[in-house]
């Protein structure tokens, strides 16, 4: 019996993740994505799918999330997506404190393109940038989407996991 029990649960039969405040809004109000697990803070994590990451975030601003304090690109490894990660914060002088809320959008590794979210947070411009620069995420309407780390002529995205460094890089017009 008592090897009956820790065996572990398969997915199918596992309870669902609980929807946090902002995901029961966004399902109130026909918004498409699913709840992923809250990070070690408490912070609540949605996944969105790219094609609704536009609706979502403009909707969120008008919630009230007018912060974007950071935006990142993540490897999950090789074969497995890349994520473009948000963390918004809704800003307010009456609370003690800010309420968050992160949105991650899984790309496919082969064509990892999402929408920018500059146009509703003007800090996603070196952000997405750098995303861009360091694992090859393409910010659809970005307004100035080029390498910023890494010279123009760079081949590959060197925070890949699946990135092999060149053994030399010839530095052309140095000096």
């Amino acid at each position: 019996m008592a090897d009956e029990e820790s065996k572990p649960v398969p997915a199918a039969e596992q309870s669902p993740v609980k929807a946090g405040k902002i995901s029961q809004w966004l399902t109130e109000n026909d918004f498409a994505h699913e709840s992923l697990d809250a990070d070690h803070n408490g912070v609540e994590i949605i996944k969105v799918e790219a094609d609704f990451l536009l609706p979502i975030a403009t909707a969120l601003y008008a919630y009230g999330f007018n912060y974007l304090q950071f935006q990142c690109g993540v490897d999950l490894g090789p074969g497995e997506p890349l994520v473009s990660v948000y963390h918004l914060i809704k800003v307010s002088d009456n609370a003690d404190r800010p309420e968050e809320v992160r949105l991650k959008v899984f790309l496919p590794r082969d064509n990892p393109r999402v929408p920018s979210v500059y146009w509703i947070w003007k800090t996603a411009d070196w952000q997405e940038r750098e995303s861009y620069d360091m694992f090859g995420i393409i910010y659809e309407g970005h307004p100035n989407l080029k390498r910023l780390l890494m010279p123009e002529d760079w081949v590959g995205w060197p925070l890949r996991k699946d990135y092999i460094s060149p053994d030399f890089y010839e530095l052309q017009d140095a000096y």
